[in-house]
């Protein structure tokens, strides 16, 4: 599994003119699942979204990232993205033979975005499959990638 965890200060997503997603301040979660993903692979993904220290402490005074997405209330916008496992090494047209089936990646997608929503925090969506236009004002910017 392999998540781009962005900081922003608002993100959405627009499908054939409609935003079927959208947050204010938190974290954009470009998702992609590959074929040998489990539930462990969900629940360690999960538990490092919400509580990695990606925000700096509200009182102003340090720059330091003290708070995680959970501790300050933030927003999740949650959107799949198989291209994370697109392979480019070879040839000049990319391999996305290591992406998950459609079923299967729809089916631990949906897991996953349950699992953060169990955590309290508002938790918004794209469209599973659908060609999706993603707005993302960053802050910082702040973009990682987290993989397992």
């Amino acid at each position: 599994m392999r998540v781009i965890i962005q900081r922003v200060k608002s993100s959405q997503v627009t499908v054939d003119g409609a935003v079927v997603g959208k947050i204010g301040r938190g974290l954009n979660l470009l998702v992609g699942i590959t074929d040998t993903d489990t539930e462990a692979e969900l629940d360690w993904m999960v538990k490092k979204c919400l509580d990695l220290r990606l925000f700096p402490d509200s009182n102003g005074g340090s720059d330091r990232w003290e708070k995680s997405v959970q501790e300050i209330g933030g927003e999740l916008l949650v959107v799949s993205q198989f291209t994370l496992y697109g392979d480019c090494r070879k040839g000049r047209r990319p391999s996305f033979s290591r992406a998950a089936a459609p079923e299967l990646a729809r089916n631990l997608y949906e897991q996953f975005v349950e699992k953060l929503r169990q955590g309290g925090l508002r938790v918004e969506t794209g469209e599973f499959g659908a060609m999706m236009q993603v707005s993302i004002e960053n802050d910082g910017p702040v973009t990682l990638l987290l993989e397992r």
